[in-house]
């Protein structure tokens, strides 16, 4: 089968020929019906520095948001049954330390993501723990499946900031996890969503085709003053960041009510600097938000459930897997919302 795969400690990715993978025990063998391309992958094409430790694990195929059909069983692993649609967290617990034998697989020290340190789902077919495997009920469609895994971030996001109904809140970062974000902070009650980029059309016109009117293209403005025409009439209950851009944080923090919530959900690659004084005056709270629980996946695929028509709208392109490298372009560029690689 083919697969794409990291294959040496540079720059690229590869479309090999590999081996057809054999599920072990507590494994089940998965036909990847598809796969979204994430900014982690395009750090992993590139060979961003902050994911040289990856090199431990190579040759690896990549890919770590992805649906698929379960076609085959290993030993022990037969209480999903062969044919179920499944989304697969990609967070590998050991099982082995402290906290997992406390029963805390959230902190697992020793935790190996599919996709990252093991095979994920650029591929035709994919091992992967039956633990990690999430059922997609019937009427759910494996496109909107494969969106899973992002959609946890975007929703423990929200629920960081503890958003509520009524609250104002500003989404910095139109990709998919701003989205998410822009979508889960509507359900959760909130009366204004307004969500900014830089340069982002593609992914601004997705968020109008959602039904969000206040969508703000920062690229050639002045963000203070934007962001403060946006905030004049009341400042914001909740600011969630998703940009992974040091500059966008001092405008945020002004335009962030006394008590107000700032959220970090992005990877920023340097240390960024903030006047924690004026946070201290106003009371702010700052919160970081990363991988999402592995009890919130049965609340997004209740959502997917429920949402799936404007779900749908965050997929504008569809790759087959021998021209993964033109959706990984596309996804570089910001010409798409969420591209997705299909073997």
């Amino acid at each position: 089968m083919q697969a794409l795969q990291k294959t040496e400690a540079g720059q690229g990715l590869h479309l090999n020929d590999v081996p057809m993978p054999e599920p072990g025990a507590g494994e089940v063998l998965v036909r990847v019906h598809s796969t979204g391309v994430c900014g982690t992958d395009l750090h992993i094409d590139a060979w961003t520095a902050s994911y040289h430790f990856l090199a431990a694990a190579l040759p690896v195929t990549v890919g770590h948001e992805f649906s698929g059909t379960v076609v085959a069983q290993g030993e022990g692993a037969d209480s999903l049954p062969v044919g179920q649609l499944v989304a697969v967290r990609p967070s590998v617990t050991c099982g082995r330390c402290d906290r997992c034998r406390a029963g805390d697989f959230d902190a697992c020290t020793t935790r190996r993501g599919i996709g990252v340190m093991r095979d994920g789902g650029f591929a035709e077919y994919v091992a992967v723990p039956l633990r990690n495997c999430v059922a997609i009920p019937q009427g759910v469609d494996a496109e909107v499946a494969a969106l899973a895994e992002p959609l946890t971030v975007s929703y423990e996001a929200v629920r960081t900031g503890g958003v509520a109904p009524g609250d104002r809140v500003l989404v910095l970062g139109p990709g998919n996890i701003g989205q998410g974000i822009a979508l889960f902070a509507r359900a959760a009650g909130a009366a204004r969503v307004v969500v900014a980029g830089h340069g982002d059309a593609a992914r601004l016109d997705v968020l109008r085709s959602m039904g969000f009117d206040e969508v703000l293209d920062l690229e050639g403005k002045n963000i203070d003053e934007t962001l403060d025409a946006h905030a004049k009439s009341a400042l914001f209950d909740v600011v969630i960041e998703a940009t992974g851009a040091a500059a966008v944080l001092a405008p945020a923090m002004r335009v962030l009510k006394t008590h107000g919530v700032l959220v970090i959900a992005g990877i920023h690659a340097a240390p960024v600097p903030i006047d924690l004084t004026a946070l201290v005056r106003r009371h702010q709270q700052l919160r970081g938000s990363y991988r999402a629980p592995e009890r919130c996946w049965g609340e997004v695929v209740a959502f997917m459930q429920t949402h799936q028509e404007q779900l749908r709208r965050m997929i504008t392109h569809r790759v087959p897997l021998d021209r993964a490298a033109d959706g990984f372009a596309l996804a570089r560029a910001r010409q798409a919302s969420k591209v997705l690689v299909q073997p």
